[in-house]
Formats: structure tokens, sequence, C-alpha cells
């Protein structure tokens, strides 16, 4: 199956299959043929992006730099097209495209959670196939239905993720700036923290440091 080659060809990287589909049978259009696969980072990924040239070299934008040489080579060996949620505009639809493959939700906060990371998400690009190619039926429920306690609601101190608003983006990295917000500045963010799947998954909290950096700006 065309998923177990992309894993394995994945492995060394630390990037990992997300989620697959067929975009033809989901927007209903010829024009959509084809399968799209998500590729994302795993729990090897960053001991493997902090050793290459790409995290010592100085550069702008190290960690896309080395998601497009991984995906691009990976693209490259078995004759798909590489695309990247960095390029644009305009750009690609990674958040529907990620609700589509039925391995992704919306959690009680708003943001995507995913059967198995959690909210530790981070899609590093996505490969495109000209055929329709097998795929594996996915039949899992979103994994807040089974979270009785539900702790991402009440995990943010300033309640910038919350069900009863959107993101308040401002609040968040107003909040950033405080002295109190150093833990989510030096650990990640609380909320993402908080979700029992994200904690399986073992994200290295100098990774999560890396992400918060970049988005704080």
């Amino acid at each position: 199956m065309i998923l177990e080659l992309i894993e394995k060809l994945t492995a060394p990287s630390g990037l990992f299959v997300m989620g697959s589909f067929h975009p033809r049978r989901v927007y209903q259009s010829q024009d959509a043929a084809g399968t799209l696969v998500l590729l994302g980072a795993g729990k090897e990924c960053w001991p493997r992006f902090t050793s290459s040239d790409e995290f010592t070299d100085g550069q702008l934008d190290p960690l896309d730099r080395w998601s497009k040489r991984m995906i691009g080579w990976i693209a490259g060996e078995i004759g798909a097209k590489d695309i990247y949620p960095s390029d644009g505009p305009p750009y690609a639809p990674f958040i529907g495209w990620a609700l589509n493959t039925g391995r992704f939700f919306q959690s009680p906060t708003g943001m995507m959670v995913h059967d198995t990371a959690g909210l530790m998400i981070s899609i590093r690009g996505a490969l495109r196939f000209e055929a329709e190619l097998d795929l594996p039926d996915v039949t899992l429920g979103t994994p807040c239905e089974t979270c009785v306690a539900q702790p991402c609601i009440s995990a943010c101190p300033v309640g910038a993720l919350s069900t009863d608003h959107a993101y308040d983006v401002p609040a968040c990295k107003s909040f950033l700036d405080t002295d109190a917000g150093q833990d989510c500045m030096q650990h990640g963010c609380k909320v993402r923290r908080a979700c029992p799947v994200s904690q399986s998954f073992e994200r290295d909290p100098e990774q999560s440091a890396f992400h918060m950096i970049s988005f704080k700006g």
C-alpha cells in the first residue's frame, strides 16, 4: 500500500502520515481527482531537524526549508507533487484538507485535534498523486467525544481559546509578553498541553518553544 511506502520514506526524518483522502469524492468534482496525503511532525522529528544544516545555518525559516527538502525528496521518490502550507498567496487549504481526512476534528476550543497527535499538530506538507490510490477506511471519531474532563476548555490563563468565542490572538500574544506567560513560551501552549492525547504524543518542550517564538513573531 502506498501509505506504507510513504511511512517507510518518512521514518528517517521523523515525519509521519497524518491523514489522506480522495478530493473528488469529497468535493464532487472531476477537477479534484487524485489522492492527497498530509505529512506532519512526529515524535522523532525534532532531533532530526535540529541536527540539520537548515537549523544551524542562521538563515530564515529553517523548519520550512528543512520540510521542503525532506518532503521534496519523498515526492521525487514516489512520483508525487509536493505542496506546503507556507507557499502562497494563494495558500493551499490545508485546514479543509485535514478535516476531510477523517483524522482531524474541531476541538471544543476551536483548534483542530488529531486522533494521535492531539492538539500538537504540525502539518509540514502534502503529497498529491494524480491517481486515486487505495486508502484505508477511517472510522475513528473525535477523541474529544470520550474525553470526559475536557481540560482544554479551561486551560488558557486568559481565555484566549474558548468555546464562547473565536481565538483571541491579541489577548494570547499580550499574555506571552508577561512573566506569567513565560511558561507557555518555554513549554508550549497550556491548552495544547492539557489535551490527554497531546500528552501521549510526547513533544519535546524545546520544539514547543520554537513554535511559540515563531507564532509570537
